[in-house]
């Protein structure tokens, strides 16, 4: 067997040394590419998310400065829609008269007209989405009650937070009436039927059916739509109050809309 002398030894232990080195700087290379083509692919995965996520989210509804702008982008869209609905139901499209029954309890907002043999029909129903407040009429500012009673539509509101909407006429007469026989003051207002989900003492109905009601309410007359807002339907339920806590005149408020709401097929 040859023998290895020292010196050789020596230099054969370096280079393996050596070897060892490059070996260990290589891996420690290749772990460091791994580990920053992997945090890549993440930070891609979280953007390709990121703009995911943007591409699906619900565009800001438009701002608009009148009535007129709110009609002429929602009026041809919305007349295709409604007029089919109409027409089914043998009504010519506008009519020339409607009534909405706004249920709390129900959270739902019932239109009706007329077809050519006189009789009432339902033309839509809008889930009310956005709602506050209990059964029982609003009495005064911050009760964030619904009012109950006979209303008219007021006006139209073109630019609102809650996209686009239109004014009920609370307090009505008849809630004044009430309010100086009992020494009430500071009774609210700006009661809206609107757009959104959120409501105090409104009826927040959702952007895109607010589009339509807007403009059903302008083609057929604000003074023509006659609205009545119940506690809930009172052809079937009893209204959830305590007619103890509740002001003396409201039973007779109840059998009226009763009265009423006889004549609609709800």
């Amino acid at each position: 067997m040859r023998t290895v002398s020292a010196p050789m030894q020596g230099r054969l232990c370096g280079i393996a040394a050596l070897l060892s080195l490059c070996l260990t700087i290589a891996a420690g290379q290749q772990a460091s590419t791994l580990d920053s083509m992997t945090n890549s692919k993440a930070k891609s995965s979280a953007r390709s998310c990121a703009n995911s996520s943007a591409a699906i989210a619900p565009p800001a509804p438009p701002i608009f400065q009148s009535t007129d702008r709110v009609l002429s982008y929602y009026g041809p869209a919305v007349r295709a829609k409604l007029k089919p609905l109409f027409a089914a139901q043998q009504i010519v499209y506008p009519p020339q008269s409607m009534t909405w029954i706004a249920l709390k309890e129900e959270k739902q907002l019932l239109l009706f007209a007329k077809n050519k043999s006189g009789n009432y029909k339902q033309i839509l129903s809008y889930a009310i989405i956005g709602t506050s407040g209990v059964a029982g009429p609003k009495l005064k500012e911050g009760d964030k009650q619904v009012p109950e009673g006979f209303y008219k539509i007021a006006g139209f509101r073109p630019n609102l937070v809650a996209h686009i909407g239109m004014d009920i006429n609370y307090p009505n007469d008849s809630d004044r009436r009430h309010a100086q026989a009992e020494k009430r003051r500071n009774l609210g207002c700006d009661i809206l039927i609107h757009g959104s989900k959120w409501s105090t003492g409104c009826l927040a109905m959702g952007n895109e059916p607010i589009e339509e009601m807007f403009v059903l309410a302008h083609d057929v007359g604000a003074k023509n739509i006659s609205l009545l807002f119940a506690p809930c339907n009172l052809m079937k339920t009893k209204p959830a109050v305590d007619f103890k806590k509740q002001p003396p005149w409201l039973r007779d408020l109840y059998r009226e809309l009763r009265i009423e709401m006889a004549s609609y097929p709800i």
